[in-house]
């Protein structure tokens, strides 16, 4: 929940600008839904796509202050973001949730970016596998093979969002290595290695090589980073060298 219209359009202009020189790597904005259609028409013939932050499960009803998928759609939006832990630890999303949403993303024909995460606490009793474990399998009950190859999975650490801490390399991709683990055994080899598994805590323009160098780390879910134009591309372009 930051910047207004003006600045989250001169923002993307910025990035737009920025992108015109980079390829083979994908590259999503998902601002506040007030922004979607103004921030949508803006990114036009672009090479950056359009996401929301989150979605309701019905299609259509009595549902005040909810957006429904084809109401994303409608707007020009390519991804959704789901289960994210600040939805989680403040607004009460189970898993069982998300699996709804999920569904309902992957039936309107968008991409949907699952989070999964551990707190601090969880982290320090040794719970860090059984807990993002428990939500992968919990978050993605019912997918067939299929709509799990076309499922984005974002790792991302509680306690290393928006505190200025992130977990070192090793630690992530060790998590990120035991999520592909478990695709593997729910999915099959095939699609798990086709998921994108991203990182997601507080990734910035001078760890972002070092995370993404990582062998199971296909990309970054930005938070801070990606109000400024700069650091953002930091990343982006870190993202791009590694491709080559």
């Amino acid at each position: 929940m930051n910047l207004l219209r003006e600045s989250s359009l001169a923002l993307v202009g910025q990035l737009m600008d920025a992108m015109k020189s980079v390829s083979g790597v994908d590259v999503a904005v998902c601002p506040p839904n007030v922004y979607l259609q103004d921030v949508g028409n803006a990114l036009k013939g672009s090479n950056i796509a359009l996401g929301s932050q989150n979605c309701y499960h019905a299609g259509e009803g009595a549902y005040t202050g909810e957006v429904s998928c084809a109401m994303l759609k409608d707007v020009g939006c390519g991804y959704v973001i789901l289960g994210h832990s600040e939805r989680r630890t403040l607004f009460g999303e189970t898993d069982a949730m998300v699996n709804e949403k999920l569904k309902a993303v992957l039936q309107a024909g968008l991409t949907p970016i699952v989070c999964v995460g551990e707190t601090l606490a969880q982290r320090e009793a040794g719970e860090t596998q059984k807990v993002v474990r428990g939500q992968c399998t919990g978050s993605l009950a019912g997918l067939t093979a299929e709509q799990m190859a076309k499922t984005v999975l974002a790792y991302e650490p509680v306690w290393a969002i928006g505190t200025g801490k992130t977990a070192t390399p090793a630690q992530a991709e060790e998590v990120h290595a035991d999520i592909r683990s478990l695709l593997t055994s729910l999915f099959g080899a095939d699609v798990a290695n086709k998921v994108v598994i991203q990182y997601g805590g507080s990734v910035k323009a001078d760890n972002a090589a070092e995370l993404l160098g990582q062998p199971n780390i296909d990309g970054a879910l930005v938070g801070g980073a990606s109000l400024k134009a700069d650091s953002f591309m930091a990343i982006v372009n870190a993202a791009a060298a590694i491709k080559k």
